[in-house]
């Protein structure tokens, strides 16, 4: 069984106990994150009706922060003397995939339901 899942604006493909790289997210290490699944599949069976793969969820616990390989730029313009030296690291949070399955959501309570009545069954009843 697998997902795909939007985390970061991007879309990832995510199994059971797969470790994934995403954009920095809040939150500690080991805590517990939910990503909204775009897609399940599982075994021959897909899914991807929204009302549908909208009961499934994707559980993660975070392992912890890591950082991309170093960009480096310079900026030079010929004959002013003008030289700039950039850099730059982008933060990612890694992610250890927990559980792929449907959301238990919780029983609505009982209310009684409200009558609803056309314009002649009013009519009539007033009369």
């Amino acid at each position: 069984m697998y997902a795909i899942v939007r985390c970061g604006g991007r879309q990832e493909k995510v199994a059971l106990d797969d470790v994934v790289t995403v954009d920095k997210l809040p939150g500690e290490t080991g805590s517990s994150i939910t990503l909204p699944a775009l897609l399940v599949v599982d075994g021959d069976r897909v899914i991807s009706d929204p009302a549908e793969v909208g009961r499934y969820q994707v559980t993660a616990n975070i392992v912890g922060d890591a950082a991309g390989p170093k960009i480096n730029m310079i900026h030079y313009r010929n004959k002013t003397g003008y030289r700039r030296r950039l850099g730059h690291r982008q933060r990612y949070t890694q992610l250890r995939i927990t559980g792929i399955g449907t959301e238990a959501k919780p029983e609505a309570t009982a209310q009684p339901e409200a009558r609803s009545r056309t314009k002649a069954q009013a009519e009539a009843e007033e009369d």
